[in-house]
């Protein structure tokens, strides 16, 4: 007589013994610190920030040399390598560093982890990192940058091996990379709320890349909005970051009247960059509830924000702007805690 272990019948018994179960989700936060050894991503784009992915600029800006300076746009460019910095004079690169190790202090001052990703010796736009991947509840979804460089650059694609090599070493879970002909960029990404996202549409994120970002949100019950930018605007970040749950500092002249109409109906407020700092304005960095880092030379705007309740921390980011992004492209935020 053939015995219950040798029939076909015995994997059905075991697995009414020990079933697979979907639940609890993969962002629940016990079953995130049993898989993933601890909660990763973020609920929306305000709470505590508790550990940040930045890049500190090093040899790679020196590919940015004076002999590249062109003056119909009043800046160094390279067509083929996609790059541009914004001077005559090539990057004082201790000047940059210096600026980057003083933002880097402000976040460890304020209790935030930092910590560094690599960049390849011919991405000098390494330093925004923002760009590189979209954070949210339990993970991290990579980018697909736009810029390709020819005929032997990279531009800013070849970006994305490095974010993936750093999630990988701290254990961060990848829960998407853009693939295909998808285009989408993490300066492009932002969290509403708990429940609304945006993704601007420009020549750097396409419907393909949104469509890819949209299947994830589904996943965690979030709609995904999605926002045409005007003109040769490149990411949503010119136009608006969260600052606090109901609260948002814009640059209107970046965003359509329907999605400002939106943002109403969200119970958001906006808190609209003056036009006498507008180029420092709107590129900050939130590290918990109504306190922000800000460029130090955004004071007008700074005004408007101290005025609702914002408190707002200085740092200067003077020759690092030059190269074309404020503290929010230079920031990654991976984890976020509730308050």
């Amino acid at each position: 007589m053939a015995s219950l272990k040798d029939s076909p019948q015995y994997y059905h018994r075991v697995l009414e013994r020990i079933p697979p179960r979907p639940a609890p989700a993969f962002s629940d936060e016990e079953m995130q610190k049993r898989v993933w050894g601890r909660r990763w991503g973020v609920k929306n784009d305000v709470e505590t920030l508790k550990t940040v992915l930045l890049h500190r600029p090093g040899p790679e800006i020196r590919l940015m040399t004076a002999d590249r300076y062109d003056p119909s746009i009043e800046a160094l460019i390279d067509d083929d390598e996609q790059w541009y910095f914004r001077s005559n004079r090539e990057p004082d690169l201790a000047k940059m560093q210096a600026e980057h190790d003083s933002f880097a202090k402000l976040l460890r001052d304020n209790g935030v982890e930092v910590v560094f990703m690599d960049g390849g010796p011919r991405n000098p736009n390494a330093m925004f990192t923002r760009d590189t991947g979209m954070v949210v509840d339990g993970g991290l979804i990579v980018s697909r940058m736009g810029p390709v460089g020819k005929p032997y650059g990279t531009g800013r694609r070849g970006e994305e091996l490095y974010l993936t090599r750093k999630a990988a070493e701290l254990g961060m879970p990848i829960l998407r990379t853009i693939a295909g002909e998808g285009l989408m960029e993490g300066g492009s990404f932002c969290l509403l709320d708990e429940r609304h996202a945006a993704v601007g549409m420009s020549f750097r994120g396409n419907d393909s890349g949104a469509g890819q970002v949209e299947e994830v949100l589904k996943l965690l019950g979030i709609e995904l909005i999605r926002v045409a930018l005007p003109g040769f605007a490149m990411h949503l970040d010119g136009g608006i970051v969260m600052v606090d749950h109901d609260k948002a500092v814009v640059n209107v002249e970046r965003l359509p009247y329907w999605f400002i109409d939106r943002l109403g109906e969200l119970g958001i407020e906006l808190v609209y960059a003056d036009y006498r700092d507008v180029g420092y304005a709107v590129n900050v960095l939130t590290i918990r509830p109504g306190v922000v880092i800000m460029d130090e030379r955004g004071v007008w705007t700074r005004e408007s924000l101290e005025k609702r309740g914002v408190t707002v921390l200085p740092t200067c980011w003077e020759e690092c702007t030059k190269h074309g992004g404020g503290v929010h492209c230079s920031s990654l935020p991976l984890v976020r805690d509730r308050d």
